[in-house]
């Protein structure tokens, strides 16, 4: 029930539903008082949901900074949360990788420049209609081998189906290996709150290490601050989706 549901809150959260509703209601409602009020809350829901700047300081604000190799240290494991794949698409003869992949591509880079010995891929199938024949993570494994890393060295949790599943089945991973004493933690920078919550609430304390950002280096240009764009309607759904689904991890104990 909990998966169905943070499915219907995409759909809810949508900026792009919070335009079209007040639209079609001022269209529909008789009363010119009551037309006027809706058409102007749709008119500042425009201004707002396409503005680069301000969605842009949201994420400056809300995303974690990013951390350099030299502070990662070196550990034994870095921890690789999924959902970055698109198993729908076909021909299902190779994997395909979303804009979060940044996080496959910083695991990989850690890896090589011997901060991390071991990789966990941490995730199940994200199908909303039952398990997929292939696992996030065995798709993110196919590409790590492909780029040349060794099969013992990559250990898998696939049956996570949401970050406090990552958080909780990881732990029983990491059980079963007490030669891993020390991670890190890669997932998106939006998303790094919500995973570190989760982790430490099962007793675990990696070490973060935010990926895939959505934000970018603040500019000072009358473009940047003034120009509508049709790309701030898609960050505010991600975040104001992230946003809600910290609150709602932090009210089930989750976080």
């Amino acid at each position: 029930m909990f998966f169905i549901l943070s499915k219907v809150l995409d759909f809810v959260l949508s900026p792009t539903i919070w335009l079209v509703s007040p639209l079609l209601l001022g269209l529909l409602v008789r009363s010119t008082r009551w037309r006027r009020r809706l058409l102007w809350a749709a008119a500042i829901g425009l201004l707002v949901f396409t503005n680069s700047a301000l969605v842009n300081e949201a994420l400056l604000a809300w995303e974690k900074p990013p951390v350099t190799l030299r502070a990662v240290g070196v550990h034994d494991a870095g921890i690789l949360l999924t959902g970055i794949t698109e198993g729908s698409k076909s021909p299902h003869d190779r994997v395909y990788v979303q804009q979060g992949a940044d996080r496959l591509l910083h695991t990989l880079w850690l890896y090589r420049a011997g901060r991390i010995r071991r990789i966990i891929i941490s995730g199940g199938s994200g199908a909303l209609g039952g398990p997929a024949a292939q696992t996030e993570a065995r798709e993110l494994e196919i590409l790590l081998r492909l780029a040349g890393v060794p099969q013992p060295d990559i250990l898998l949790e696939t049956r996570s189906r949401n970050t406090h599943e990552n958080a909780l089945y990881t732990k029983e991973l990491l059980a079963r290996h007490p030669e891993i004493r020390s991670t890190v933690l890669i997932t998106s920078a939006f998303h790094q709150r919500r995973a570190v919550g989760c982790f430490a609430k099962v007793g675990l304390r990696p070490t973060p290490f935010p990926a895939g950002y959505y934000s970018s280096d603040r500019k000072f240009s009358l473009g940047y601050w003034l120009l509508p764009n049709d790309q701030p309607l898609l960050l505010w759904s991600i975040l104001l989706h992230e946003i809600a689904g910290y609150v709602v991890y932090n009210v089930l104990g989750y976080c």
